[in-house]
């Protein structure tokens, strides 16, 4: 190396060790600035055509516009349907309004440009960064203009008139005009804003202020949990552990509460061990895609500028994350004593992917009868199951097969042969009067102390919504803006917001989990495995419900395909949502369990 060369290494090295304390930097894998100079070409591209009424999306030349003589080269395919397009010749705007046509055929581009200011280092390179700008806005104002008040000009250019109509001044096009002329401007603006802030004016638009509320909302709720469990656990848990570990009043102690009652059958096998597991592994697996993916959109390396990156990123995730939740559903398989872990093994990592496949087939034949662009590629089908086959199956039945070889979870307590008869609960109650007796045996600590006696809660469907509404209740603010991202074309990127409501849906999912099991093994009924599970799913049914609400409130949609699109994307969501937060209540159960029954003294 040339010694100037060296010695100039050498003096950006000491300059950026003297700065490392007193600056920080922060870079979005995927996203550059374009530059351009006075007198480059600047292509527009299309992306998309969207109506309210079908949410299906076309291609911008799938429609009656002209084409450009040359095409995009080198676009590649993806699950999204972001392909874009050279765009050119403008196109067409209006409007009907009882059944009057009304059209704007003037179209005002506004660009917005900042002039690029870099630090350069070498003279030499000083001429190219000079008189570089990049666009930071971008505008689009329609109106209409009268063609005689056209103004042609050499070169087939039209000069604007002064007194362009407003939209407010909209006039019926007569029936008898034949021709209409089309025609738009370019304005070009100066603008301060630099190109790192470009995405402030929308990211300041979101509502910060209903996000906020909708933290504090969460807040109460897991507040209002914790001071529940903190209850059972502080004050009757403690109590009940301290007299079942004194052998003097065990009589005493067996009538007055039930849940060491069933410390022999507590961890007895459920039924459908092999699907049970499929399923506690499948969740892990979502788990893991779910909380990666919005950290990584948290800390901004998934940007909003790109779109599909979401989606993308969170396949990949999924595929990649099948080795963890092997593991451990390998684990929980052998400590709920199953044989056959080869084919519990492949169960697991085909269960989710096979249904989210088949029906993603069946909803891309209706996309592809409607010919829209939001139909997923045969080719990129392919890879998705190759990925499926060969990255996220292997993995999974590695991390069951190590998961198996090693120890089952220790148990506290040893399983009795014989199983021990459930009591035959009590449904005399309607469920107004459970859901009120429910309530106040959380807010009062002396029904706590009493609870066996008190009551008994309602069947399983019923403490399904019982389990499912404050959990749901913590995450519902952040649906509705999710729902607008994905159905109105809203723009959404507060991910930090959405990462903290994901942590507090965690925290209620598994402490209402955990508050629903001990009401249950008080009543002596251990049959806890699948209940858990079950009833932990319950937002899934409060999601369900609220998108029914949602299609009928606030779309527009009109038609058969589209419906069948809606709610078949629905079903994709609420399966999903629902096995996963089963699989948070059931965990959290099952260690919950392990705490309690450790704690007390068995004969």
């Amino acid at each position: 190396m040339d010694p100037v060369e060296m010695s100039l290494c050498w003096r950006l090295i000491f300059i950026l060790s003297c700065c490392i304390w007193q600056t920080h930097a922060w870079h979005v894998p995927g996203v550059t600035p374009n530059e351009f100079k006075v007198g480059d070409p600047l292509e527009v591209r299309a992306v998309k055509l969207i109506s309210s009424k079908t949410q299906l999306p076309f291609r911008y030349y799938d429609l009656d516009f002209c084409p450009p003589k040359t095409k995009l080269e080198f676009v590649a395919e993806n699950i999204d349907d972001n392909e874009g397009v050279r765009y050119s010749y403008g196109f067409k705007l209006g409007v009907r309004l009882a059944d009057v046509h009304y059209i704007y055929n003037h179209l005002r581009f506004r660009l917005q440009y900042n002039t690029v200011d870099k630090y350069v280092l070498l003279p030499s390179l000083s001429p190219y960064f000079s008189n570089m700008h990049r666009f930071v806005g971008f505008e689009v104002e329609p109106m209409s203009i009268s063609e005689t008040h056209l103004l042609m000009e050499e070169g087939n250019v039209c000069k604007r008139p002064t007194d362009p109509v407003p939209l407010s001044n909209w006039k019926a096009i007569d029936e008898n005009t034949k021709t209409l002329q089309f025609s738009y401007e370019v304005v070009w603006e100066s603008s301060p804003i630099r190109w790192a802030s470009r995405l402030d004016i929308i990211l300041k638009s979101q509502g910060g202020q209903v996000h906020w509320f909708s933290i504090i909302n969460s807040l109460v709720i897991v507040i209002f949990l914790t001071t529940v469990i903190s209850m059972i656990l502080v004050r009757t848990l403690r109590r009940d552990i301290a007299k079942y570990n004194r052998d003097d009043d065990a009589e005493d102690i067996l009538e007055e509460s039930g849940w060491k009652l069933v410390h022999g059958d507590v961890f007895r096998p459920p039924r459908y061990v092999r699907l049970l597991t499929a399923l506690f592994g499948s969740g892990l697996q979502i788990f893991c895609m779910v909380f990666v993916t919005i950290l990584f959109a948290t800390l901004g390396m998934l940007s909003p500028t790109a779109r599909g990156t979401i989606m993308t990123a969170a396949i990949f995730t999924y595929v990649f994350m099948g080795l963890f939740p092997g593991y451990y559903a390998g684990r929980m398989y052998k400590t709920m004593r199953g044989l056959r872990w080869k084919s519990t093994a492949i169960m697991t990592g085909m269960l989710f992917p096979t249904l989210m496949l088949v029906i993603g087939f069946v909803l891309n034949g209706f996309i592809l009868y409607k010919r829209s662009s939001a139909a997923v590629p045969f080719t990129t089908m392919l890879a998705i199951i190759a990925l499926w086959l060969g990255v996220s199956l292997p993995l999974v039945f590695t991390g069951f097969y190590f998961g198996y070889r090693k120890r089952a979870y220790e148990l506290p307590v040893r399983t009795n042969q014989i199983p021990r008869a459930v009591p035959q609960p009590k449904f005399h109650q309607n469920l107004f009067i459970t859901c009120v007796t429910y309530f106040r045996l959380m807010v009062c600590s002396k029904c706590l102390v009493s609870l066996p006696s008190l009551t008994h809660l309602p069947g399983l469907s019923s403490r399904t919504l019982l389990a499912g509404a404050l959990p749901f209740g913590a995450v519902f603010i952040e649906v509705f803006f999710v729902y607008m991202a994905l159905w109105e074309s809203r723009f959404y990127y507060l991910f930090g917001f959405l990462f903290a409501v994901f942590i507090i849906l965690i925290i209620c999912c598994a402490q209402v989990a955990i508050v629903i099991t001990y009401f249950q093994l008080c009543n002596e009924d251990y049959r806890w495995w699948w209940r858990t599970f079950i009833t932990s799913g319950g937002p899934a049914i409060y999601l369900l419900v609220y998108s029914v609400f949602y299609y009928w409130t606030k779309l527009n949609i009109t038609q058969f395909v589209p419906t069948v699109v809606y709610f078949g994307y629905t079903s994709l969501m609420v399966i999903t949502f629902w096995i996963l937060t089963g699989t948070i209540g059931f965990a959290a159960t099952f260690n919950f369990l392990r705490y309690i029954y450790a704690a007390i003294k068995i004969d």
